[in-house]
């Protein structure tokens, strides 16, 4: 009975290890989404490690506040769910320039460069064709170029569509 238990858990573990190692060796797509407007990025993949890629973005960020162009990369690690389910988490940084709007007495704030560290955290599903879709929470901090507490935390959360090859 103890053989039987034992060959048991060995195959489980083998199974989900199985099913990690489908990462793609590239994957280019668009993630769409933003906590404060609206936001769409150029996104490229690319694994590194077995279980582990960097990700890439090149982004417009809307909103009524501000026009922001941001390049952000996060590194990733990934972990298997069930089939072609898995979820990943990461940390990374980026960089940007933003124009505010003016504001309802006619100033304008100054905009410019700034510099933010993020974290990363999202599920994603492979499909059997060359697809991939994932949704991912971004929590960014401003470390550079904001003049108050409260513009130094950004929650981006986006829908992701990529090929992969």
């Amino acid at each position: 009975m103890k053989i039987v238990k034992i060959i048991t858990l060995v195959f489980c573990f083998a199974s989900v290890s199985m099913s990690a190692q489908n990462i793609s060796d590239h994957a280019l797509g668009l993630r769409l989404g933003d906590s404060d407007g609206f936001g769409a990025e150029i996104s490229y993949q690319k694994s590194v490690a077995r279980y582990n890629r960097v990700e890439v973005n090149l982004g417009w960020r809307d909103s009524r506040n501000f026009d922001a162009f941001k390049l952000a990369g996060v590194y990733q690690w990934i972990q298997a769910l069930d089939g072609n389910f898995n979820w990943y988490y990461g940390v990374g940084g980026g960089l940007g320039s933003v124009d505010f709007a003016a504001g309802s007495d006619g100033s304008v704030p100054d905009g410019g460069l700034f510099v933010f560290g993020a974290g990363n955290i999202g599920i994603e599903y492979n499909f059997d064709i060359p697809l991939l879709l994932s949704l991912d929470f971004r929590p960014e901090i401003g470390l550079v170029g904001y003049d108050d507490f409260s513009d130094n935390f950004d929650f981006d959360i986006a829908l992701g569509i990529r090929y992969q090859w």
